[in-house]
């Protein structure tokens, strides 16, 4: 039962685990997490603007320019092994050295408004702490989610990485989460999603669980701010995307004496304000 004509997507979920848990027994060396997430890095940057046009075209959401900006961001900015950090702890009984020991086979849950940039994301920080990963791409964000998985997995072997350190299956739906919720030999679960996915994980999963679920991120504006700056990030930051992610600004709080003035300079960034009636 190998891959499905893509590099680390596979027909059944049983498969993907096992393909995933033979890759994560190659990642025991440090120096071969920094050659995979090298190769992650450049790859997921070089593909940046065509996962952009595919995610958008797949999902009908958001924008390729910002689109593209974010997996440019995550291929570069995602900490790597550099943040592993032993704790040595000496005294009269001699020396401890702690280090923190992989999970194994990670399940990574994904969202359709940020498909290929949180793969990127997931992959690079999973893989530095010694994991492999069993992706549950949203069924909206499928092929675009599958095909940043297979240019990455493509990448790893090249640079002498081991196959199928990301996996996923060729037709993922709720169901597929839901078992991963679940799965035997899987200790983590990574959620990134909406309200109804990040609740089901809390009430349903036997694992530990890491999750980020909606967000309504308010900006406080007083009369100590500079209003001009203030105007064009707010701007700026909840039209990123077309303010689909759920850390975009999205609720603002203004003091009286400020709000008028505010009002103008957002107006001026190109924000259009809305009558009671258009805002029904």
């Amino acid at each position: 039962s190998a891959a499905v004509h893509e590099m680390g997507v596979f027909a059944s979920l049983d498969d993907a685990v096992a393909a995933a848990k033979v890759a994560q027994q190659g990642l025991k060396s440090v120096a071969m997490r920094q050659l995979a997430i090298a190769a992650i890095r450049e790859a997921g940057e070089k593909h940046a603007r065509d996962l952009a046009e595919l995610a958008v075209s797949e999902t009908g959401m958001g924008r390729v320019e910002d689109k593209f900006a974010k997996n440019v961001a995550q291929a570069r900015g995602t900490p790597g092994v550099e943040c592993l950090s032993p704790q040595v702890l000496t005294g009269d009984n001699g020396l401890t050295l702690i280090e923190n020991a992989p999970w194994g086979v990670v399940a990574s849950v994904t969202p359709s408004t940020n498909p290929a940039a949180t793969v990127i994301n997931n992959a690079i920080s999973l893989i530095a702490a010694g994991n492999s990963v069993i992706f549950a791409p949203h069924p909206a964000a499928k092929k675009v989610s599958q095909r940043a998985i297979t240019l990455l997995n493509q990448a790893i072997v090249a640079a002498g990485g081991p196959e199928n350190l990301l996996v996923t299956v060729a037709n993922p739906d709720i169901e597929t989460a839901q078992r991963l919720f679940k799965f035997p030999g899987i200790g983590l679960l990574v959620v990134t999603g909406g309200e109804a996915v990040v609740e089901a994980a809390r009430k349903h999963t036997n694992k530990r669980l890491i999750a980020a679920g909606a967000g309504n991120p308010p900006v406080v504006v007083d009369e100590t701010a500079d209003l001009a700056r203030a105007a064009q990030s707010i701007v700026k930051g909840a039209s990123f995307d077309n303010n689909i992610i759920c850390a975009d600004e999205k609720v603002l709080i203004v003091v009286d004496s400020v709000a008028d003035e505010l009002m103008r300079l957002m107006e001026g960034q190109h924000a259009v304000k809305l009558t009671a009636e258009q805002a029904q």
